[in-house]
């Protein structure tokens, strides 16, 4: 049910933002000691809050995806999976998730505010019903990783990770708005806010590739709040706007057959090639 590899998504761009952390917070001031322990929690915090949240989200859409001809054959509708064993695994994963905050301490910012953002990355999953943002309200949750990778180590809001975190959430929203293109006849039979059904599979498109240029444009600006990152980070934004564009291009709104490839595949490596490249920037330059 939950698999595993789609972590990639998120995963990157908080390790990304935990070495941006670890090597200067942009004002002059000495890397932070690494630790093992950050290293793990993080690790940790980021599988189980997922985890958490999306076998949620496999809960509260249950019925509807049983009505879905392209869900119909996940784990609750086709009980594969109990109710009752899908609880059972939201429930430990979401205490694992509270629990793993204490990795961190003495810094009590991550114990604080891991209930709320637990409850934040739920909420994701009732958003389709009230609201067309559900793809945006996706792409805050996916971009609270690198705030709070930043958060946990150097223990305070700054910019370099505001900036990326908005780009997480404007790839991210990009992305959900193309694989959404197809359940469009079903949502809107079904009443379902979303991108597609409001604006149809073209304008959903488009405003997908909106996104996807402001995701570009905020990596581009980084280097301004972040200045240990040059030529070769923007190497990566350069690859990734190469990326982006192959994404949509394999997609038409006359044929949506890619739409795995472009979801899965391109994006994976848009989100580990940027952390590769930036890592071994930062490793060069401490």
């Amino acid at each position: 049910m939950i698999r595993f590899s789609h972590t990639l998504f998120a995963l990157p761009f908080a390790l990304l933002a935990a070495a941006m952390a670890w090597a200067s917070n942009a004002r002059n001031v000495p890397p932070i000691p690494f630790r093992g322990r950050d290293l793990a929690g993080i690790l940790f915090c980021m599988v189980a809050a997922r985890s958490a949240a999306m076998a949620f989200n496999r809960l509260a859409d249950r019925r509807i995806d049983a009505l879905n001809p392209r869900t119909r054959t996940r784990h609750l509708p086709s009980g594969t999976l109990s109710v009752g064993g899908v609880w059972t695994f939201t429930i430990l994963c979401s205490v694992g998730f509270v629990a793993g905050t204490l990795i961190f301490l003495p810094n009590w910012i991550p114990l604080a505010a891991s209930v709320p953002v637990l409850l934040f990355l739920m909420g994701y999953s009732y958003a389709k019903r009230f609201t067309v943002l559900a793809h945006v309200w996706l792409g805050m949750a996916l971009a609270l990783a690198p705030m709070a990778a930043w958060v946990v180590l150097r223990n305070e809001i700054a910019w370099p990770p505001v900036v990326l975190s908005l780009a997480v959430a404007f790839w991210v929203a990009g992305f959900d708005m193309i694989y959404a293109c197809q359940d469009y006849e079903f949502d809107v039979t079904m009443r379902l806010h979303s991108i597609p059904a409001r604006l149809g599979i073209a304008g959903a498109l488009r405003l997908a590739a909106a996104c996807h240029l402001g995701m570009v444009l905020l990596l581009a600006v980084l280097p301004w709040s972040y200045p240990l990152f040059s030529w070769v980070y923007l190497l990566g934004v350069g690859a990734i706007a190469v990326l982006l564009v192959y994404e949509h291009w394999l997609i038409r709104p006359d044929d949506l057959s890619r739409v795995n490839r472009a979801f899965f595949h391109v994006n994976a490596v848009v989100s580990v090639g940027l952390l590769v490249l930036g890592v071994v920037e930062l490793v060069h330059k401490i």
